[in-house]
């Protein structure tokens, strides 16, 4: 609902849904319009987070933060994944599934971290850069560290 007060009725669809692309291409070219929606979102999305966080049960969580770096919040992370990919594989990406143009993602990208800021903060890097089954024994290697040191974690907070 405030989405739709501060923005107009015409980012939300019939269904309810947001359009996305049309939010998209307004806080790109805005950066008041940015700064007023992250102000809104992040402390909502952060709350969430921590309320999923405590519900988890499994050994380890994967927390799938997009600005992550931008926003620090790399720092509240035990560990930092990054899966990673070049400029050129990225943009290509986006284009394809966004259905946007080269000069839109790079007004996009040129908002974010760099390639190098966020390789700088990792602990793991995942290459993206083939086929999507390619990273199935990465995933599997670092599920198997993961499980590894989330026991590990577990005997140091027992008494």
């Amino acid at each position: 609902d405030a989405i739709a007060a501060h923005f107009g009725p015409e980012l939300i669809a019939a269904d309810g849904t947001l359009h996305r692309r049309l939010l998209r291409e307004r806080i790109f070219a805005d950066p008041q319009e940015k700064a007023w929606l992250s102000a809104l979102l992040h402390p909502l999305i952060q709350q969430e987070t921590q309320r999923q966080l405590q519900q988890a049960t499994s050994a380890y969580v994967l927390w799938v933060v997009p600005l992550l770096v931008e926003n620090g919040l790399y720092r509240q992370a035990n560990r930092v994944l990054v899966v990673d990919v070049t400029p050129e594989t990225q943009l290509a990406r986006t284009i394809q599934r966004d259905d946007v143009t080269r000069a839109h993602v790079e007004q996009i990208l040129a908002a974010q971290a760099t390639r190098e800021a966020r390789l700088a903060v990792a602990d793991d890097v995942i290459d993206n850069n083939g086929a999507p089954d390619s990273i199935m024994s990465d995933v599997a290697r670092l599920h198997a560290r993961y499980l590894q040191l989330a026991s590990q974690f577990v005997s140091q907070e027992k008494p």
